[in-house]
């Protein structure tokens, strides 16, 4: 957590100097105008940890509005940078031109400039603030000889990477649910990362839940942030919204199918997953529950379908680049080499800033249709 935070504020420092820069010609020259700015940065800089000390003290209200602010600031200030980028590549381009051509062209820079970098990153962040509450429904069928005679198919719904706490809550989860309740799924899993803090009106979001009754039940597992807001009171909350949260194990639901889940590496030590999936001798449709996209290819293939979250496929466009480094499978399904299955959700929510770019949230829908044996 210490390398990550330095890290963090690290390039967040950065990008406070590069969009101060653009902006400083609009400032008048009056000292303790530049002053009161820096000033401001600096507070931003460091308000999404004040908003969660202020959440550990107990001032839930001043941390839900610390960290609504904090966020949405770092979600102006993401675009703000890369609309700088932009347009001192379109200055370079200028520059170039007339170099080469001879031309006059004027160069981009000044006070007009800067102007349209602070409107662009604006407009890209209240379109993401729309984006980011229009939940879409992904589908995906998958054929599997494993289903019992009598069982023509199975539905499931995953929902992953909600983010419950400081800004979001009863009505964000409303919308996702609404989206899972129009299905009528068999199975409703949640892949991590439901939770991220205290929240507010637990027992109105658990009855949202209730009415949520899949056939074969609601399955959860850890992901990074339930360990963050507190491994312990994650698991009760997410035990009273209905889940069963699997922690390294297997379940063997209606003679159906198997579910396995593990938990997320933070969560600390944990069974080997391919001890947990060899354990398995059924012959059932294996769903295998694993918060980061990661697949433990074996050959032959332990599970069908493994269902994970976590990269958000970026949310802030062009950010999934950089995601792909480290999360190379980060939205939709990939047929791996064993011949199962690794769906990654884009999420349902929204992590930080409320806002999501060219990363739709969705609620995903997987059918398993049986087919005859070959």
């Amino acid at each position: 957590m210490t390398r990550f935070l330095v890290i963090f504020f690290s390039i967040y420092s950065l990008l406070h100097a590069l969009v101060y820069s653009r902006i400083r010609v609009l400032l008048p020259e009056s000292p303790p105008v530049r002053v009161a700015v820096v000033v401001f940065f600096a507070l931003m800089i460091f308000a999404p940890v004040g908003a969660r000390l202020l959440e550990r003290a107990g001032s839930s209200g001043a941390a839900s509005l610390c960290a609504f602010a904090a966020y949405c600031w770092l979600g102006f200030i993401f675009y703000c940078f890369w609309a700088s980028i932009l347009a001192d590549l379109a200055g370079a381009i200028v520059r170039l031109t007339n170099f080469v051509d001879g031309f006059s062209l004027p160069v981009p820079n000044g006070p007009a400039t800067a102007i349209c970098v602070l409107a662009a990153a604006v407009l890209l962040n209240v379109y993401g603030y729309f984006e980011a509450r229009s939940v879409r429904v992904e589908r995906v069928v998958l054929k599997s000889a494993k289903l019992p005679q009598g069982i023509d198919r199975v539905r499931i719904a995953q929902i992953s990477d909600v983010h419950l706490g400081l800004t979001a809550g009863e009505k964000r989860m409303e919308r996702i649910l609404r989206r899972v309740e129009e299905q009528r799924p068999d199975l409703l899993v949640s892949t991590g990362d439901l939770l991220d803090g205290h929240l507010e009106k637990t027992e109105a979001v658990a009855a949202l839940f209730s009415k949520i009754r899949p056939r074969f039940g609601k399955y959860a597992i850890t992901g990074n942030h339930e360990v963050f807001a507190g491994l312990r009171e994650s698991m009760e909350i997410e035990k009273s919204f209905g889940f069963t949260v699997l922690r390294g194990e297997a379940k063997k639901i209606g003679d159906v199918l198997n579910v396995v889940g593990v938990d997320d590496p933070v969560a600390g030590p944990e069974r080997d997953e391919k001890e947990i999936l060899g354990g398995i001798h059924n012959g059932l449709f294996t769903l295998l529950l694993k918060h980061r996209p990661e697949p433990t290819v074996t050959n032959p293939a332990r599970f069908d379908l493994q269902l994970s979250g976590h990269t958000h496929y970026g949310q802030l466009f062009p950010f999934r680049y950089f995601v792909r480094l480290y999360y190379p499978l980060q939205n939709g399904p990939y047929h791996l080499s064993n011949g199962s299955v690794l769906y990654t959700s884009r999420g349902s929510g929204s992590w930080g800033p409320p806002v999501r770019v060219l990363a739709p949230p969705e609620v995903t829908i997987i059918d398993v249709v049986r087919e005859e044996g070959r």
